[in-house]
């Protein structure tokens, strides 16, 4: 038999249309469609590993998964082969033989996500699925001077929408900042792990601070308090996007 061979592939996908990565049952997820596809051209079984647990709706420019494989198929071939197989709304962008210790999801050392916001008195039709709307006026300066309460290491319950007392909740987020492309807003936030809806918490709690609701400083208050009732809503999946997971 083959030796095993470990590759990495790096993922694109417009989650609009699946319950998000992971397999579930009875319901079309992105891991799912990969998983069938490698299969088929493979002639085997295969386990797909995923690096980040995108919900439904969500949208990735660079989820990363590994599977194991006796194929003899070289990375590129492994490109073609998916991508006329796949979908449209998935796309594999990169394949790269790893050394058989590599594993997407535990050898991550940090994950960024972009959050987008349209402010604009009209909605747009053409990237509808990839942005939360906004029609009325908001305040970017409010929701900058809140970033900084947000940076560091810190336990960041009051921003998951699911967690247990015995789940360790403490996260580093190493960097977020907010850009503006005309009337495009975006949020980026770069951390060693994300909780259950944690960055679309953030995004709507900003979004609380630049209407006025919150303080810049509550931010501060609400980590030290660990209740999510005060925290702000969960924002809408398809403003969310992985960017990138680092190695």
């Amino acid at each position: 038999m083959s030796k095993l061979r470990n590759i990495k592939l790096t993922i694109e996908y417009d989650g609009t249309n699946y319950c998000g990565w992971q397999i579930q049952k009875n319901a079309r997820s992105v891991q799912g469609i990969i998983t069938e596809t490698l299969t088929k051209i493979t002639g085997h079984k295969i386990t797909l590993y995923g690096a980040s647990r995108t919900d439904s709706g969500v949208h990735a420019k660079g989820q990363v998964a590994n599977f194991r494989t006796n194929s003899r198929m070289t990375p590129q071939q492994f490109i073609k082969a998916l991508n006329s197989n796949l979908p449209n709304d998935i796309a594999i962008r990169t394949a790269k033989e790893m050394p058989k210790s590599f594993n997407s999801m535990y050898g991550a050392k940090s994950k960024d996500y972009r959050y987008t916001i349209l402010n604009s008195p009209v909605r747009s039709a053409l990237d509808r699925n990839f942005y939360h709307f906004i029609p009325y006026q908001i305040s970017i300066s409010r929701m900058k001077q809140a970033l900084k309460y947000l940076v560091g290491r810190h336990d960041f319950r009051a921003f998951a929408t699911k967690s247990s007392a015995k789940e360790n909740c403490t996260r580093k987020i190493y960097s977020i900042k907010i850009t503006t492309n005309g009337d495009y807003i975006h949020i980026d936030i770069k951390g060693d792990g994300f909780l259950y809806n944690m960055v679309r918490t953030i995004a709507g709690t900003l979004l609380l601070v630049a209407q006025g609701k919150m303080k810049p400083e509550d931010i501060k208050r609400i980590i030290k308090s660990q209740e999510r009732k005060k925290a702000g809503p969960t924002a809408p999946a398809k403003g969310l996007c992985l960017l990138r997971v680092s190695y």
